[in-house]
């Protein structure tokens, strides 16, 4: 049985103090009317962020002014905001800067959750496949997979205080902007604030419920004559999987690709799947081999470490080939209202742009392409670690863009918001670690699994 340390325990609060003090500081220092926020952007110097002076001239507004001028030039009528251009610079600007601190916040929500989300669905394909290497780290997933609950009832918590018009994160939300918009009233039968949310719970619902049943015949095979509750894991798991690709594809198209309604990807549900599948592998393998060096999981050997090395090797090749696919297509195709996306990022958002793709492909292709290095734990939390902090960069490009527009800065608000998730997450994992013993002995497989060598 796991015991969780008080040294581990300390430090995930003291993450968790430490995060919650920057996102404070971020909403304190978020300017309260139009002038204060004019103020704010002669003042600033914009240099760490963008690797150059910008005027603020050159701003973005959010999800307004490129995306709207685009459409209105391509045919689609009056589109929002068109008598108040005169203005609408100033408020936009201010939005943005209001956004600064919720934005944070929720991309750090969202990260740490799809973490667990994405082990969740790891942890499915196991059960389904009877995959005979990996059940002496069924445990391990269990117990990143209780994050579900708690983190993704904070994620909906920012979708609901969005729908209550706290932030301006989701503009399909403001009524005026759907009067104004004809690309968005068109998607208002989608896109409502009481389906939004109502499919919001749905989904969690649905996931949290596979998690509790599973766990639940998982704890119950380690006592049980026959294989019977490993018969019903597997199907149960099988089932899942149908209902969790449906699922985690219109998550994907609600929780982030909605953020700027105006553009989308058929793409995009696999993108963002493939982002949160190889964070949670890596997740597992790093949690794997911190628990090995405190003396537990001693039936986990070298090829484990192999085999998890091989799958975030392959999954981030899989992600920079839907990346390239979804980028290539539309950059190619040049279709003004589809490219104004990457254009926004790459202009606005060089550093993290690329600077993800390098962690995220060119990283771990040099890394974890030799056998060997995949065996060798240095190698893997060297690579865990930056695939995450990629896959964050990831996270963060998908959402600030047409929330701050070109207003952004990995400050304060930004590095807290992570600390304070990534406190949060350890506690809740490491906590669910220690309710049950480590190796689910009653698993038909488990005899493999612990001979596993190659």
């Amino acid at each position: 049985m796991y015991t969780f340390s008080n040294k581990l325990r300390n430090l995930a609060f003291a993450f968790m103090a430490i995060g919650l003090a920057g996102l404070v500081y971020g909403f304190l220092s978020a300017p309260k009317t139009v002038e204060e926020a004019k103020a704010m952007v002669a003042t600033e110097h914009h240099g760490a962020g963008h690797g150059e002076e910008q005027s603020s001239d050159h701003a973005a507004p959010v999800h307004a002014e490129t995306a709207h001028d685009t459409h209105q030039e391509e045919g689609y009528g009056e589109v929002a905001h068109e008598e108040d251009h005169d203005v609408s610079h100033d408020e936009h600007l201010f939005h943005q800067l209001q956004n600064k601190p919720w934005a944070a916040l929720y991309v750090a929500a969202f990260f740490f959750f799809m973490i667990a989300l994405g082990t969740l669905a790891f942890y499915a394909i196991q059960r389904a496949a009877q995959a005979g290497w990996s059940p002496v780290l069924y445990r391990v997933m269990e117990g990143i997979t209780a994050y579900l609950l708690p983190g993704g009832i904070i994620v909906i918590a920012i979708l609901t205080m969005s729908g209550f018009h706290m932030n301006h994160l989701f503009i399909w939300m403001d009524p005026e902007v759907v009067a104004h918009d004809k690309l968005i009233a068109g998607k208002v039968a989608f896109l409502n604030v009481p389906f939004f949310l109502g499919r919001a719970v749905f989904f969690l619902a649905g996931w949290v419920l596979y998690r509790f049943i599973s766990r639940k015949f998982s704890l119950a095979q380690d006592n049980a004559s026959d294989n019977s509750n490993h018969v019903k894991n597997f199907r149960l798991s099988a089932g899942f999987l149908v209902f969790f690709i449906v699922t985690e594809s219109i998550m994907s198209w609600d929780w982030i690709m909605s953020i700027d309604p105006h553009w989308f990807s058929t793409l995009f549900g696999w993108y963002v799947f493939a982002s949160m599948f190889v964070s949670g592998i890596t997740a597992i393998a790093l949690i794997t081999i911190y628990l090995m060096s405190k003396g537990y999981l001693e039936f986990v050997n070298d090829s484990h470490i192999h085999d998890l090395g091989k799958f975030m090797f392959g999954v981030s090749v899989f992600w920079t080939y839907l990346w390239f696919s979804q980028f290539m297509l539309i950059w190619y195709s040049n279709i003004p209202e589809e490219v104004t996306y990457f254009i926004t990022r790459i202009e606005d958002y060089n550093i993290t742009f690329f600077g993800m793709i390098a962690m995220n492909f060119l990283f771990p292709l040099l890394i974890l392409m030799n056998s060997d290095y995949k065996r060798t734990n240095y190698f893997i939390i060297m690579a865990g670690i930056v695939i995450i902090l990629g896959h964050y960069l990831d996270v963060f490009n998908m959402i600030m863009p047409s929330a701050v527009g070109d207003q952004w800065f990995i400050g304060i608000p930004e590095v807290g918001g992570f600390f304070f998730f990534l406190g949060l997450f350890i506690y809740t994992v490491f906590t669910a670690l220690t309710k049950a013993p480590l190796l689910a002995k009653g698993d038909p497989y488990m005899g493999e699994s612990e001979r596993f060598h190659y």
